[in-house]
């Protein structure tokens, strides 16, 4: 669907789960794939080894806490020297959940300074590079909850609020940069809903103790409170949605949050 033959793209947090499938699929099409995440060697270089068994030309792991400045500045100025990236995707994210009444400032300062922070500062790092060269994709992975509240969520629905808000007005200020030949500059976000990865899982076995441990019993009672399609999204989804994100036919699609939610924002 899309030739990323010579374009680079850093995708963070994608040692597993959306990002890896992301970061899959960038690089089945073509892309130089910076791998990130906090990971062991083992880990990072696992998934180096699945990118390029995607298809990518070439695939590095780099390594930064979202959580400090100073560490993805090294991170952006390492990738800058590696080629810099066309394509961002900011995946990387932490959820905690937890009451008004039991959440504390740790919790808070980590969930906004990945999820928000990070997000900020990477695209700062980046666009004016994009705007430069005439190309670029921004692509932001938010959540439902960048679009609806739930209870027990409030650092992470403020960060992803905050994402999909910072992401209009980026695509607002890039808009104008490049042409449709170049494929301009573009920025959205995508807005999983329930969706098979880690970042559930804490979720799942809680509600799967209710029916004596049964996983899929858990998955169906998570999901028939929110997702009325009564279905997960797999991670290769959001991936197939990020490539044609990619394509300079979506050069007038920016400023957007798609959600992939079996119609949950939709209620």
């Amino acid at each position: 669907m899309s030739d990323l033959k010579g374009k680079t793209a850093l995708v963070t947090g994608s040692v597993q789960g959306i990002g890896l499938a992301v970061a899959k699929a960038l690089g089945e099409a073509g892309a130089r794939i910076a791998v990130h995440g906090l990971a062991t060697p083992e880990e990072a270089e696992a998934a180096v080894a699945e990118v390029r068994e995607a298809g990518a030309p070439e695939a590095k792991f780099f390594d930064a806490d979202m959580r400090d400045v100073a560490a993805v500045e090294r991170m952006m100025a390492e990738v800058e020297a590696w080629g810099g990236a066309d394509i961002l995707v900011n995946n990387a994210g932490i959820q905690k959940t937890v009451s008004f009444r039991e959440a504390d400032a740790a919790t808070w300062d980590a969930i906004i300074g990945v999820n928000l922070s990070g997000v900020f500062h990477t695209m700062r790092l980046t666009l004016p590079k994009m705007a430069e060269k005439g190309f670029g994709r921004v692509i932001n992975i938010a959540s439902v909850h960048g679009l609806v509240a739930s209870i027990n969520k409030a650092p992470y629905v403020a960060s992803k609020f905050g994402v999909v808000g910072m992401s209009k007005v980026a695509a607002l200020e890039y808009a104008a940069e490049g042409s449709k030949a170049s494929g301009g500059i573009t920025v959205n976000c995508i807005a999983p809903g329930w969706t098979e990865t880690a970042i559930i899982e804490p979720q799942v076995e809680a509600r799967a103790a209710l029916f004596d441990g049964d996983r899929d019993k858990g998955i169906a009672d998570l999901l028939k409170e929110k997702q009325p399609s009564l279905r997960t999204s797999d991670p290769s989804e959001i991936g197939a949605l990020a490539l044609w994100l990619c394509n300079p036919m979506a050069h007038n699609v920016t400023g957007v949050t798609i959600p992939v939610d079996g119609g949950w924002t939709a209620q």
